[in-house]
């Protein structure tokens, strides 16, 4: 078998075989196929795009290029939620806790903070003494024992997607729906849970645009999940405005940990409430409706909480940190923005509001860049509400004035107001699951 058949063969608009995908993936992971080669097939499958079938294949292969984790040795059904990203998302902290509190088991593994968006593992590390790197069996132990546990991702699970992804992204073939399908469920599969929820995100904050290619690349990942027989559920949520009113890795712990105390914002909380609701249903534990009313007496009585707070203990943390968010204090330097004119927040460009978190010190422009834990936005205004001239619209914190500067001249440019009561935005748009697509709007 020859690559240069392969990449023809997709050029010319055919199906590839099992035997080729399989092969592309084995050589390239091994370094046999050539970075020319394999960036040719992925701009072939960019503009002739893949089956079903193909996708899947690709999926599976990619998934078992390094290690599988079996999540066999925990008792029960597993259940991963993986976000596409997005400015304000900490999810992850406040529906593990909430689902393993009912008794559903979530091993989940994270990743990091790059560009924009947030890191579920660099928000955990903020808290004194946590730790997201453990052994595999003490990891299973957590999960056993707590019922939930976050790490991060091993060095040997699906490097194949590790490769494809660094060339796809210096060559222009990012944005293929296949490709970014096939890299999302390679790693969900890799990581062993028996179900899969997927929090797909649209608006400026997220990597797709609009609710239709939201909605596409769900149905994409949905099919995958389905194919291989993980039973996948889909829900495409707003990131046209941050989730939340903090951006900032302990501001985010801290406002999770607030929602989970009962006193989070309204749109953290329906969103979460939607999610994990979504998860006990996918484990089985009746109707998203029923589910729901889980959820929300969880994080009406504090078991949610003390879930929290038994996980972040269990990884190495001071669990106080949780219990009393105020612990944590600010940066030392700060700087309210104010609004320039009277009006209605008519639209915030949330990938901006992002970038801002991320010249304070909150994020990584590179992935060796070093993160100030503290630093990061309280949005005291977002999209929808009402300002006067002069009333503070956001405060930044940073280890110095020139950060706070950065900072501030970024997030100024996220906000337009106008004069006139801005179109309301629901938090979730549809529902996508091996049924079809649900429009909730």
């Amino acid at each position: 078998m020859r690559m240069y058949d392969i990449i023809e063969s997709k050029r010319d608009g055919h199906e590839l075989s099992d035997a080729q995908i399989d092969f592309f993936v084995q050589g390239y992971t091994e370094g046999s196929i050539p970075d020319y080669q394999a960036s040719a097939l992925c701009m072939a499958i960019f503009y002739e795009g893949m089956s079903e079938h193909e996708t899947a294949r690709l999926t599976l292969d990619m998934a078992h290029s390094g290690d599988i984790v079996d999540l066999s040795v925990i008792p029960g059904v597993k259940v991963d939620k993986h976000s596409t990203g997005g400015v304000g998302d900490k999810t992850t902290l406040i529906v593990a806790p909430t689902v393993a509190s009912l008794g559903v088991h979530v091993a989940k593994i994270s990743g990091r903070g790059l560009g924009h968006t947030g890191g579920t593992l660099d928000k955990l590390e903020s808290i004194p003494g946590l730790t997201t790197s453990m052994s595999r069996e003490q990891f299973f132990d957590i999960v056993r024992t707590v019922g939930c546990a976050v790490v991060g991702q091993t060095d040997n699970l699906v490097p194949a997607d590790k490769k494809l992804y660094a060339l796809r992204d210096v060559t222009a073939t990012v944005d293929s729906l296949p490709l970014i399908a096939s890299s999302i469920m390679s790693k969900k599969i890799a990581a062993g849970s028996d179900k899969i929820l997927l929090d797909v995100k649209c608006g400026s904050g997220a990597f797709m645009k609009t609710t239709d290619d939201a909605i596409a690349l769900a149905r994409e990942m949905v099919a995958i999940g389905e194919h291989v027989g993980r039973t996948t559920t889909a829900l495409i949520t707003n990131m046209d405005r941050p989730l939340g009113q903090c951006v900032g890795n302990a501001l985010e712990v801290q406002e999770a940990a607030c929602t989970l105390q009962g006193n989070g914002p309204d749109d953290l909380v329906a969103v979460c409430i939607e999610l994990a609701a979504n998860m006990l249903e996918l484990a089985g534990k009746g109707s998203v409706e029923e589910c729901r009313a889980m959820v929300q007496e969880q994080l009406s009585n504090g078991e949610a909480l003390q879930k929290f707070a038994q996980m972040v203990k269990a990884q190495g943390g001071d669990e106080h940190y949780v219990l009393a968010p105020e612990c944590f204090g600010h940066d030392t330097c700060s700087v309210e923005l104010k609004a320039s004119c009277d009006g209605w927040i008519h639209h915030m460009n949330t990938e901006q509001v992002g970038l801002a978190s991320t010249a304070l010190g909150g994020g990584r422009a590179t992935k060796d860049d070093l993160i100030d834990p503290l630093a990061g936005i309280v949005l005291a205004k977002k999209t929808g509400e009402k300002v006067q001239k002069g009333e503070v619209l956001a405060t930044l914190y940073a280890q110095n004035g020139a950060k706070l500067t950065e900072g501030k001249n970024e997030l100024s440019g996220a906000y337009t107001i106008g004069s006139e009561k801005p179109v309301h935005e629901p938090l979730i748009y549809a529902r996508v699951t091996r049924s079809g697509v649900e429009k909730l709007v």
